[in-house]
């Protein structure tokens, strides 16, 4: 049974999963402090409110809090194409091994 999970572990590189999903959590947290202490900061001046988490466009009487959806769209597309750069460099990585 050991041997099995051994197997296992090896075979679906599990301990190479557990360290993408430790640097995952990790480079979360910096790009959200990145977008919402640096980068949103810097574009609260062209918003219509104090604070760009607050900025609110109104049509009729609808408010939609266009701010705080703005901070995480940004954060989407930088998680998005870290991660694309990295998949990307792992193909290739495995690719020239399988030649």
């Amino acid at each position: 049974m050991l041997k099995e999970f051994a197997k296992f572990l090896k075979e679906f590189n599990v301990f190479a999963l557990a360290v993408a999903f430790i640097m995952g959590t990790a480079s979360t947290t910096l790009v959200n402090s990145l977008v919402k202490d640096i980068l949103m900061p810097i574009a609260a001046p062209l918003m219509s409110a104090e604070s760009w988490n607050e900025a609110t466009a109104s049509i009729g009487p609808v408010k939609i809090a266009y701010g705080s959806f703005l901070a995480e769209f940004i954060n989407f597309i930088i998680l998005a194409a870290i991660i694309f750069v990295i998949a990307k460099k792992i193909l290739k990585i495995e690719k020239e091994e399988k030649k």
